[in-house]
């Protein structure tokens, strides 16, 4: 068990408390520390890098700033015993904050290490002011003066609060000579810094800095002989922030449970305990009772805290509380907005909990309040959902709905209608389209099926799904997307949801998609295509999910017609909104995955083709049955790509996949006859698979599509700049790759598994 030990053991671990114990002015065992370069912790991260970047810089001041518990003593103790120059070490403690006592400190440190010569540079107490002066003034010289370079140390710098002691410590940086270097630790701001930074003569070492990556938790974690997957030391730096006293913890936690480490949060006993003492209970109770009721807030603002609290001015204490480097991470340069470190937040929250438990949906009622009234609705819904005012968050969630999926972030939104819950989900059919839809994207057939149950036999409640026209705009959308009754219906539905929807609705934009995906269901390709134009041009904006459906579906269109410079047109669109706006791959973005494959083999890239087809492959799983007209023609187009590449086995594993949705939804329209000829092609490969057959080489695709011409063999050598007999070889490889026997053959059979097109 972790015991949060005194501060005197704080260079025993790396994550033990950053405090020494306080000297007495009377124990020369304590005294002796003070001025002794502590011990490295055997299980200390090196930070060699950071020193010898330090080192390198040549700054007079080396200033390393953060909060407790980020290592800023062992980094100092590391570099003293690693220096070839002299090493003056001063570990500073409250009887420190005056000048008088502060420079009889520095010059016993500097005499330790050979800086000074033996005899006294500070005097007694006399004329306070005028000792001090002559005091800074004789120190100062004779480190001017020292026979050899020197690194001064100053750790826990920020016991240091007069004014005076910082006049001296500034004093004392224009005598250092060159070679030499001064560095201090420290919690708080450093107050030398703002000159010396003009003058480009200081390096900051920050929490940035100090905060260990996947590596150094990794390090952490094996010398305490804990072994974690990756993945799960990737979540541990992502949950800790890379706080090396978090992540100390979460391996101590770890010797005895492997999977609690990863989930370490800011109530674990260990972590309360050490936040609590080291940072919250060191504050007056005015900032104690701001930290924890501002900790409802994801983002801190002066103006937002004020509107929470009901109190001013909020902006000056939230730079207070950065000077401390309590834990408030900034998020712009110009110091307006802020966040709590996130296992600080989770604590204090806890304290929110134990303290003032009823306090906190007031708070959020207010943030709630705050964000609408700036138009900001999504991070009002997060406030309000943790309120019981269910009808504002059903109205947040009907408003949000559209544009949340059409951004790909259908998890978030799944989030949402879970923490209103079934039964509020119920009471409006206007959420239960919502649902439903989310449902279907998702691939969870059943859920979105019961939803759209409910939307049918239930009364409007008067909500407006933000997109919609009308409710029973939506509700004949969220038909059409499930087809349950086969093209015509879904057609019908698309088309009545067209007429509600005007020019300027985003709602149209869903419309058209849905009656571009029912036409291809009914085999009119012509009418499908103008469907999905139209569709992508407004999608880009309104739902880029959708677009990239449209463009998908519009590239495939393309490559079964032989157009393979259309396709990659759309293609290239689809994977620049799937790049630019890190759409995850689900069902909306599942096709371009398999477009893509199809045009890499059209290349000759087999590798890539392999690449993209095992993506796609990873992505069919969220494409149920609840969208039947999607997931047939994905596996459609994933079997036509795995026969491209010799890949028999996979593409009737998706041959097995559509019959399990055809046996759910039999009337797939067209679809059907495509099906049939896949399975022919399937039947017909064993001959190809008996006889070893290899994808075909690029030189065997770039030849193919000559064989829908009426191009002769020497005509096709002559357009390729190749030989007769080269381009023989090379057909007779086609036939035997391909299982077939003649050039008819040869073009059905690659136009069947997607490597051509339709007639050139």
């Amino acid at each position: 068990m972790l015991r949060l030990a005194g501060p005197a053991e704080d260079r025993r671990t790396l994550a033990s408390l950053p405090r020494q114990a306080e000297p007495s002015p009377e124990g020369p065992s304590s005294l002796a520390a003070k001025f002794a370069i502590p011990r490295v912790p055997r299980e200390a991260v090196s930070r060699r890098e950071l020193i010898e970047a330090a080192v390198a810089s040549g700054c007079v001041l080396v200033a390393v700033t953060a909060p407790a518990g980020y290592g800023k003593s062992t980094l100092l103790a590391q570099w003293a015993r690693a220096e070839d120059r002299a090493v003056a070490w001063l570990c500073l403690d409250r009887f420190d904050d005056d000048p008088g006592a502060l420079l009889e400190s520095l010059a016993t440190a500097c005499r330790n290490a050979g800086v000074c010569d033996g005899e006294a540079v500070v005097d007694r107490p006399g004329d306070a002011d005028r000792g001090v002066e002559r005091s800074a003034a004789r120190l100062a010289a004779t480190l001017r003066a020292s026979p050899v370079p020197f690194v001064l140390m100053l750790d826990e710098l920020d016991r240091l609060q007069a004014p005076a002691c910082h006049e001296v410590l500034r004093a004392l940086l224009s005598a250092f000579p060159p070679g030499s270097q001064l560095v201090t630790a420290s919690r708080w701001e450093q107050p030398m810094l703002a000159r010396l930074r003009v003058a480009g003569d200081v390096l900051e070492i920050g929490t940035d800095a100090l905060a260990l990556d996947t590596a150094g938790t990794r390090e952490v974690l094996e010398r305490a002989h804990v072994e974690v997957p990756a993945d799960l030391v990737a979540a541990l730096t992502d949950r800790t922030e890379g706080w090396p006293v978090g992540v100390r913890v979460a391996a101590l936690v770890g010797s005895t449970d492997r999977d609690q480490a990863a989930a370490l949060t800011g109530e674990d006993p260990y972590v309360a305990d050490y936040l609590h003492q080291e940072a919250f209970h060191r504050q007056p109770r005015a900032r104690q009772r701001f930290l924890r009721r501002t900790a409802v807030l994801d983002e801190l603002t002066g103006p937002l805290c004020e509107t929470v609290l009901g109190s001013g001015p909020a902006g000056l204490e939230l730079r207070r509380i950065e000077a401390q480097n309590l834990f408030l991470v900034a998020l712009d340069r110009r110091r307006h907005r802020y966040r709590y470190h996130r296992l600080f937040r989770e604590f204090l929250l806890a304290e929110l909990q134990r303290t003032e438990p009823r306090i906190a949906p007031t708070l959020r009622a207010r943030a709630a309040d705050w964000y609408e009234s700036r138009g900001r609705p999504e991070p009002a819904l997060e406030h309000v959902l943790h309120t019981s005012d269910t009808p504002r968050a059903a109205r947040l969630v009907a408003e949000l709905a559209l544009p949340t999926c059409g951004a790909g972030r259908l998890s978030t939104l799944q989030r949402w209608l879970q923490q209103l819950g079934d039964v509020d989900i119920g009471k409006s059919p206007e959420l239960a389209v919502v649902a439903g839809w989310v449902a279907a994207l998702a691939g969870d057939p059943a859920q979105a099926m019961r939803w759209a149950r409910v939307a049918q036999t239930s009364t409007p409640g008067g909500l407006r799904v933000t997109g919609a026209a009308s409710f029973g705009s939506a509700s004949a959308m969220l038909r059409a997307l499930l087809c349950a009754d086969g093209p015509e219906q879904m057609l019908a539905d698309a088309r009545f949801a067209l007429e509600q929807e005007p020019e300027w609705s985003p709602g149209r934009t869903t419309a058209l998609w849905l009656c571009g995906e029912a036409w291809l269901l009914a085999g009119r390709h012509h009418e499908a295509r103008i469907a999905l134009l139209d569709a992508s041009a407004t999608a880009t904006r309104d739902s880029p999910d959708m677009a990239v459906s449209c463009c998908s579906e519009l590239a495939l269109l393309a490559m079964d017609g032989g157009d393979w410079r259309e396709a990659a047109a759309q293609l290239r669109i689809a994977r620049t909104l799937t790049g630019e706006l890190e759409l995850p791959h689900y069902s909306m973005t599942a096709l371009a995955l398999t477009a893509a494959a199809r045009l890499a083999v059209h290349r000759g890239d087999l590798h890539g083709a392999r690449r993209e087809l095992a993506d796609a492959l990873g992505t069919r799983s969220q494409v149920t049955w609840a969208l039947p007209h999607l997931a047939v023609r994905l596996r459609l187009q994933l079997a036509r790509a795995c026969l491209s590449v010799a890949d028999p086995v996979t593409a009737r594993e998706m041959l097995a996949e559509i019959e399990e949705v055809r046996n759910r939804r039999p009337a797939l329209g067209a679809l059907l006859a495509e099906v049939d000829v896949l399975r022919d092609t399937l039947d017909g490969s064993h001959r190809v698979e008996k006889n070893g057959a290899l994808p075909l080489s690029p030189a065997e695709l770039r030849l193919l599509p000559h064989l829908q011409t009426h191009l002769t063999v020497d005509q096709i050598a002559q357009r390729l700049f190749l030989s007769s007999h080269t381009v023989k070889t090379e057909v007779k490889a086609i036939y035997r790759k391909l299982g077939v026997s003649s050039r008819n053959d040869a073009v059905h059979r690659a136009t069947a598994i997607g490597l051509l097109g339709g007639p050139r």
